[in-house]
């Protein structure tokens, strides 16, 4: 009977795939995607004073959960 191989897993083997991966998401990235991303939509006119901070409905619920 012959004795059973096991893989080989030595340092070569390990760089090798490690340049593999680096080199296909080098690529993934360089190439054309599906969908351009859509920009996000403004939440409204900034303040003219400054600030930006508003109470709104799930600010006033965290609020109450805070309280408690």
């Amino acid at each position: 009977m012959s004795k059973p191989t096991t893989p080989v897993l030595n340092r070569r083997t390990v760089f090798a795939g490690a340049g593999a991966v680096g080199a296909l998401a080098a690529a993934a990235t360089v190439l054309p995607g599906g969908a351009a991303p859509v920009p996000a939509k403004s939440a409204g006119s900034a303040p003219e004073q400054g600030g930006g901070y508003r109470l709104t409905e799930h600010v006033k619920q965290y609020y109450a959960t805070a309280r408690t």
